[in-house]
C-alpha cells in the first residue's frame, strides 16, 4: 500500500524549488510509484526536478533505502561476514568482474555477483557471459544461494525482485535525459547492492573520455556518496578511481572478452586488467578481513591467478551455471566473426590517444551493444587493439582490428576508428622525436578531505 502523504504534486514543486523532503515525502513517492498511485509523468517531472536541484546526504540516503525496501532483499548472514561485492561504473573493455568474482572466491571469499546488461556505450557483463553456450544468469534465489555454499561465487542478471523501484525509476531516467545525476546514479547502484545484503563492497568508480563521469572531480563526488551510503547502512565499502581514458585490456566486445578473461586467469593477459584486478580484489580482501596488508592481499591473489585456481573457480561456476565447459578449456571455440578487416596506421609516429567513447560506441553499430535495453546483440563481433596509448607506431603497422557480421559493417568500423586513434608525435628514421603522451593515472585512491 502507498504510503500516506502530502499529494505528489506538492512535492514535486517542493523539490523543484530547492527545498529539501523528509523521508517521509520521499516514501510517498516511492511507495506510490511501484503501487500505480504516482504515474510516470509525475515521477519523470520528480527526476528531472532532482536532476537540476540535487539532494541533500539525508535524502540521498532516504531514496536509496526506498529504493532499496521497494522489493525483497537477501539474507547473507550464514556467510559469516566473508561476503564481498565489486561494483564498476561501467566502461569499454572492462571485464574485470569475470576475473575478480572466481578469483576472490579461490581465496575464500564468498561473491554474490548481480551484474547487468550493456547500455550505451558501456559492455555489461552479462551480455559477456551469456557469450558462453548455455550459462544460465536467471537462477533462483535459492539457487543462487546454494551455488554460493558451495563453490563461493555466482554471476547473475539483476533480480527484478531486488529494489524494482530503481528498474522502473531507470527506464524513465533513459528516455528523460536525466541519467547524470550524482544522487539518481548514486541511489540507483547502492539501492541494488545493499538489496544483495552483501557485507562488504569495493567501488571501481571510472573518469575519462569513456566513463559516465568524464570529469575526475564528478567520479570522485560519486564515489564519495556511494561510500558513505554504503558505510551508512552497515556495510563496509571502499571506492577507487579508475581511468576510462583508453579501453581496458585489449579485447573489446562479448566472446573476445571472454577469451581474454580465460587468458588473465591462466595468468597471462594484458598488464592493466590483471593490474586493476588484483587492486580491487586485495581491496575486498582488506574489508573482509582476510588479510591484514595490501601487499600480502595483492601476492596472494596474484598466485592464485598464475597457480589456475582462480580459473579452476570459473570453469566450476560455468558448470554450476549451465555453461559448456569446453569453451573454458578451448576457448577457440568461441563465435567467429564473418569479417576481420585492420586498422592501418597512416603515419609513423606515437598513439597520443585513444577516443574511448567513440570506440564504444563502434562496437555498438557493429551489433555488439545496444541502444534500448533487451535489446538481441551479436556476442561475435567487437574490436582487437594491437596498441595503446604510448606504443611506438610505423605507417602501416595495424593498430586494431575489427571483427564484423558485414564487410559494410567493417568498412564503417574502420573509418571510425581510423579518426579514434589519434597518432602523433612523429618520428625520424632513427626514431627520434616522438614522446609519449603525459601517463594519465590509471588507479587512484580516493583522496583523503583535509
Amino acid at each position: 500500500m502507498a504510503a500516506t502523504g502530502p499529494r505528489p504534486y506538492e512535492l514535486i514543486r517542493r523539490k523543484r524549488d530547492g527545498l529539501e523532503l523528509s523521508a517521509a515525502e520521499i516514501a510517498v513517492l516511492v511507495d506510490g510509484f511501484v503501487s500505480g498511485a504516482v504515474p510516470d509523468y509525475q515521477m519523470s517531472a520528480f527526476l528531472m526536478a532532482v536532476f537540476f536541484r540535487g539532494m541533500s546526504a539525508a535524502e540521498i540516503a532516504t531514496l536509496t533505502r526506498a529504493m532499496r525496501d521497494s522489493g525483497e532483499t537477501l539474507d547473507l548472514s550464514s556467510f559469516g561476514g566473508r561476503t564481498a561485492d565489486k561494483h564498476s561504473t561501467g566502461g569499454v573493455g572492462d571485464k574485470v568482474s569475470l576475473v575478480l568474482a572466481p578469483l576472490a572466491a579461490a581465496a575464500g571469499l564468498v561473491v554474490p555477483m548481480m551484474s547487468g546488461r550493456g547500455l550505451g556505450h558501456t559492455g555489461g557483463t552479462i551480455d559477456k557471459l551469456e557469450s558462453i553456450p548455455g550459462f544460465d544468469t536467471a537462477l533462483s534465489t535459492d539457487a543462487f544461494l546454494r551455488q554460493l555454499d558451495q563453490i563461493g561465487v555466482a554471476m547473475v542478471a539483476q533480480s527484478d525482485r531486488l529494489a524494482p523501484a530503481d528498474r522502473r525509476m531507470y527506464a524513465l531516467r533513459d528516455v528523460t535525459a536525466t541519467v547524470e545525476s550524482i544522487p539518481l546514479i548514486a541511489a540507483s547502484i547502492m539501492s541494488k547492492k545493499l538489496a544483495e545484503g552483501c557485507d562488504n563492497l569495493v567501488l571501481d568508480v571510472k573518469f575519462g573520455r569513456g566513463a559516465f563521469m568524464q570529469k575526475m572531480v564528478d567520479a570522485e563526488a560519486l564515489a564519495r556518496t556511494m561510500t558513505a551510503i554504503g558505510n551508512a547502512n552497515g556495510v563496509r565499502t571502499r571506492a577507487l578511481l579508475s581511468s576510462m581514458e583508453q579501453p581496458l585490456g585489449l579485447a573489446l566486445g562479448n566472446a573476445v572478452e571472454v577469451e581474454e578473461t580465460i587468458a588473465c586467469l591462466r595468468g597471462a593477459g594484458p598488464a592493466d586488467l590483471r593490474e586493476l584486478t588484483l587492486r580491487l580484489g586485495a581491496e575486498m580482501m582488506l574489508l573482509a578481513g582476510v588479510e591484514a596488508s595490501r601487499e600480502a592481499a595483492t601476492a596472494r591473489l596474484a598466485r592464485l591467478l598464475d597457480d589456475g585456481s582462480a580459473l579452476e573457480r570459473f570453469r566450476g561456476m560455468v558448470v554450476a551455471q549451465g555453461g559448456d565447459p569446453a569453451y573454458v578449456d578451448d576457448p577457440q571455440r568461441f563465435y567467429r566473426p564473418a569479417v576481420t578487416l585492420p586498422v592501418v596506421s597512416r603515419a609513423r609516429g606515437v598513439v597520443a590517444g585513444i577516443d574511448t567513447l567513440e570506440v564504444g560506441l563502434t562496437i555498438v553499430a557493429l551489433g555488439g551493444g545496444r541502444a534500448r535495453l533487451y535489446e538481441p546483440i551479436r556476442h561475435e563481433v567487437g574490436v582487437l587493439l594491437n596498441r595503446k596509448v604510448g606504443d611506438e607506431v610505423d605507417a602501416g603497422d595495424v593498430l586494431a582490428q575489427v571483427l564484423a557480421a558485414t564487410s559494410a559493417a567493417a568498412g564503417e568500423a574502420v573509418q571510425r576508428l581510423q579518426a579514434a586513434i589519434v597518432i602523433s608525435g612523429a618520428l625520424d628514421a632513427a626514431g627520434r622525436g616522438g614522446q609519449p603522451p603525459a601517463a594519465t593515472p590509471f588507479i587512484l585512491d580516493l583522496p583523503q578531505r583535509t
